[in-house]
């Protein structure tokens, strides 16, 4: 199963996951397999990382 994670650092709607989302289901990964995060790099707390993330 491949899992796909996608991440813009600007929350409001300047940037979109779009390309992101895009590239991903062409490589195969399913599309309910995908997780995004709206957040800074910087930040340790990114849910949609953690939810991509095994274990």
């Amino acid at each position: 199963m491949l899992v796909g994670y996608m991440r813009v650092s600007s929350a409001d709607d300047r940037q979109s996951v779009d390309l992101q989302r895009a590239a991903l289901i062409a490589a195969g990964v399913d599309d309910r397999h995908i997780h995004a995060d709206k957040a800074s790099g910087a930040r340790v707390d990114r849910p949609g990382l953690k939810a991509a993330s095994p274990g």
